[in-house]
């Protein structure tokens, strides 16, 4: 038996024309307006950009942006129509040969998956409006589509439609739009793409997932090839041309940002919960309706791409070989054996162990639970990997992982540069450069600093003994390498981390000081006000210290923090414009913020940082203060050029968790790398040449003469002790002297230190 069209479509004019005038009734659903239609706002994800322009990532519901007409290249259009509609020029939104071939399987073969009938319009508002599901949904699916198809060529041109239709249609992978697509899949702009690439685009449309090219480059191929000869048959290429592009592959580049993953993951996350508390407060006062996820939004950040990848694959690469370090280092043995509560915490703050408590199972069931091996995903620098592993063999390896956090700013600005929240995104979630951790020695150039502002002369010296103070608990504090003996300048104390000085200090200038000098050069957090403050008890946050040093290494002025420079609406409206200098205050005198980064270009040159200059072979000018805290729990290094100033810490999530020994575990070990990769990669891009002659300012010739002392000397007389060996205070600066006379001791207290009394 032969399909007869012109019986079946006098059969089926009745069915076509009740449903028609039902759906145009309103009785089988409402159909849009043609003033609904001019009107159409897809949801269009806001993007992220870098400070050298781009992209870093979307905010969305539906992975959508938005082009125009003519950032369209002509052959995608040629392969669009050559493959989904033939005849889109000569029809007005329905081709009727092709709907009887669809309606003729839908109805008779009752074939629900039956497509190829419907044209460009018609897809158009099928992507618009979403069908009903089920079988006998489909006439109705189809007729609607087809009247909406309709009004859609009497409101919009053909161009419009076209834009419309490539800036909704899905290619799978929760991608929508052409944009995207052309990013996902070859990393390029729509303009940019080639004509296999398009061919290769417009082939996924008819099936996404079954046409994936990355999962399934073969079938991809192959229906890309297709495209190709529809090319060929209506005339959009030459035969020639045809074959050349059949013997390409499909040299794709994938490139897939995620929240999870892409470039600044932790930085994005950050940005997109300020990003709320902007747009509720221009909402607030202007009585708007912006949203993040579906207005598409532009956002502008001062975050350079550049600098930030190499951030990431410093922090990638040092820690990757610290993890093999640490592993080895503890081998069979764990953190836990001697403490089991570690352990037991850990299981029981675990979303899988409170999940299977409100499951009301009992304590046997979960152990049981815990200790069956499941397939899970699992971190590993090699990769994602999919392992089988009981929950709570996972938890321990959960542990074991060394994190880092890592920050830049630029000193003069106060623009955040990189942002670098931890190992993975993916897997760990927890900002490190936000959260709050003990900072150890990184603290004491705030300590020197507030003994300059208060009139303590940079050549005073400082015997590095062993002090009990009494009325601290017996506080005594040791230095790291177990070493005492002679006298240290300032300068000298700071370049070599000497504890038992740095305690010494404090106790004479007094923590109230410090502590106001902390503050005012960008210490946010809570300081404990006691004596240990000056070793770096504080628990403070790292973008917290790198701000600090971003003080010292701009003469004393402080600069807070700033990551958004803009926000653009569709129309390129401005709803928030940050680009204007951000205040500034004065935390130290010009003179303080000098010497201390003299003190720190000496820390680097042959104290705690001369790895930086043995081991990196970095040549130039730098600053920067090593910190480890007690029992190795934490490693930093906050370091500065001229015109970058970069934090890194790096230590275990749980604070138990932290090598043994202080070889191992010293910031200069667990940290510092991380800064010297990242600077030699720095320095080796021509971008950013200009660093290797950034020199920091000459000292004033008043404040070189009063640096102009030994850091050390072996002994000191009877004289230097008893009467002090302050240099003559008219060398300093009116103000200072004025302090130095308040804060000289007298020589009574300087008799009883003499004589061995105790500290009171």
């Amino acid at each position: 038996m032969f399909f007869n069209e012109k019986s079946f479509l006098k059969n089926l004019t009745p069915i076509i024309l009740f449903t028609g005038l039902l759906l145009f009734s309103g009785c089988l659903g409402k159909l849009p307006s043609k003033e609904e239609l001019k009107n159409i706002s897809n949801h269009t994800a806001s993007e992220i950009y870098s400070s050298d322009s781009i992209l870093l990532g979307r905010y969305f519901i539906e992975n959508r942006t938005n082009v125009r007409f003519e950032e369209i290249p002509p052959h995608f259009i040629n392969a669009l129509i050559a493959t989904e509609d033939a005849r889109f020029y000569h029809h007005e939104g329905v081709d009727s040969r092709s709907m009887l071939r669809v309606l003729f399987k839908t109805i008779l073969l009752q074939d629900e998956s039956s497509g190829g009938g419907s044209t460009l319009s018609q897809q158009l508002a099928k992507n618009l409006y979403k069908r009903k599901p089920g079988r006998f949904e489909m006439l109705r699916n189809k007729i609607r589509e087809a009247m909406i198809a309709g009004r859609l060529e009497e409101v919009y041109s053909k161009e419009e439609l076209l834009t419309l239709y490539l800036n909704t249609v899905s290619f799978g992978e929760e991608v929508y739009g052409i944009e995207t697509a052309a990013e996902r899949f070859f990393n390029v702009k729509p303009k940019d793409l080639t004509v296999a690439q398009s061919a290769t685009l417009v082939g996924l449309l008819k099936a996404p997932t079954h046409f994936n090219p990355r999962v399934y480059p073969d079938r991809a191929l192959q229906r890309r090839n297709v495209v190709v000869a529809q090319m060929e048959k209506y005339g959009y290429l030459e035969s020639a041309v045809a074959d050349s592009l059949r013997s390409l592959s499909l040299e794709l580049e994938y490139h897939k940002i995620t929240h999870d993953t892409g470039l600044a993951p932790f930085f994005r996350e950050m940005a997109r919960l300020r990003l709320m508390h902007e747009l509720d407060a221009y909402n607030q006062q202007h009585g708007t309706n912006y949203n993040l996820y579906t207005d598409g939004l532009k956002i502008y950040t001062t975050l350079h791409s550049r600098m930030q990848l190499y951030a990431e694959n410093a922090v990638k690469n040092h820690l990757a070989d610290l993890q093999k370090t640490f592993d080895n280092h503890w081998k069979s043995q764990k953190p836990w054996d001697a403490n089991p509560n570690l352990l037991k915490d850990a299981v029981q703050n675990s979303e899988r162990y409170k999940n299977l408590k409100k499951k009301g199972l009992n304590d046997d069931e979960i152990e049981t639970n815990m200790n069956t091996p499941v397939e899970m995903r699992q971190f590993s620098y090699l990769g994602e990997e999919i392992v089988t592993l009981s929950p709570l063999d996972s938890i321990q390896r959960s542990l074991m992982w060394l994190q880092a956090g890592m920050l830049a700013l630029n000193p003069r600005n106060g623009h955040v540069m990189v942002w670098v929240g931890g190992i993975e995104y993916a897997f760990f979630k927890y900002d490190h450069v936000t959260s709050s951790r003990q900072v150890g020695s990184t603290f004491k150039p705030i300590v020197y600093a507030a003994a300059l502002e208060n009139g303590m002369q940079p050549c005073e010296r400082f015997p590095n003994e062993l002090v009990t103070y009494e009325n601290y608990e017996d506080w005594t504090p040791r230095n790291s390498n177990g070493q005492y003996g002679g006298l240290y300048s300032l300068q000298g104390a700071l370049t070599h981390s000497i504890n038992t000085i740095s305690a010494q200090v404090i106790m004479e200038v007094g923590v109230d000081k410090v502590m106001e000098t902390a503050a005012k050069a960008g210490v946010t957090g809570k300081m404990p006000a006691v004596p240990s403050l000056a070793l770096g008890t504080a628990e403070l946050s790292l973008l917290e210290m790198t701000n600090v040093f971003a003080t010292f290494a701009n003469s004393g002025i402080h600069t807070a923090p700033k990551f958004l420079l803009k926000i653009l609406n569709k129309e390129g409206s401005a709803l928030l414009d940050n680009t204007k200098p951000t205040p500034t205050q004065l935390a130290m005198e010009r003179t303080t913020a000098r010497a201390i980064t003299y003190f720190l270009q000496s820390a680097v040159d042959s104290g705690t940082g001369n790895a930086l200059r043995n081991q990196y072979h970095l040549t130039n000018d730098i600053a920067g203060k090593t910190g480890t805290t007690q029992d190795q729990t934490d490693g930093w290094f906050i370091g500065y050029t001229p015109d970058l100033v970069c934090g890194v810490w790096v230590g275990a999530d749980n604070p138990q968790i932290r090598f043994r020994t202080s070889q191992l575990g010293q910031g200069s070990k667990m940290a510092l790398p991380v800064w010297g990769l990242f600077m030699q990669e720095l320095l080796n891009d021509k971008h950013f040449s200009y660093m290797k002659k950034s020199a920091f300012p000459n000292p004033e010739p008043s404040l070189l003469a009063q640096l102009d002392c030994p850091m050390y000397k072996e002994k000191i007389s009877f004289w230097e002790k008893l009467f002090g060996n302050k240099k003559d205070d008219k060398s300093k600066p009116e103000p200072s002297r004025k302090k130095a006379e308040e804060q000289k001791s007298s020589v009574k207290d300087r008799i009883k230190k003499f004589f061995g009394k105790k500290e009171k």
